[in-house]
């Protein structure tokens, strides 16, 4: 019983590695940590998608997205160098403040993402 246990352990443990490797080295991913209000960081990975930033953690067993953040009336407030070759953007929208870390390549393609928005995008049709 207790060797059953210690295999499915192993086995789960193995398929998180796995999942992880696959999502960081997956093509069209970014990896970029998150941190939405005053919590901590979390590493991940970022993908564009439909006018969204989908964010997937690192470490999990789920293949979606755990936070989905619109390009709509998202707004970068600041920029910083927070290590050597990593920057933070602080940013606000509709879901709340938040923080991505990234890259300089992956924090210019993040700003051209935004800018490159249509201009009919950012108009509320009533």
């Amino acid at each position: 019983m207790a060797v059953a246990i210690l295999v499915g352990v192993l086995l789960l443990a193995a398929l998180v590695v796995v999942r992880g490797f696959s999502l960081a080295r997956s093509r069209g991913s970014v990896p970029c940590r998150l941190r939405v209000g005053s919590h901590g960081w979390q590493s991940g990975v970022a993908r564009y998608a439909d006018g969204e930033l989908h964010w997937i953690p690192l470490m999990g067993v789920r293949l979606r997205p755990r936070h989905a953040i619109a390009r709509r009336g998202l707004v970068v407030s600041q920029r910083r160098e927070i290590e050597p070759g990593q920057w933070a953007v602080d940013c606000t929208g509709p879901s709340g403040v938040l923080s991505l870390a990234m890259s300089e390549d992956a924090l210019t393609g993040f700003l051209a993402w935004l800018e490159s928005a249509p201009p009919s995008a950012y108009l509320d049709v009533a």
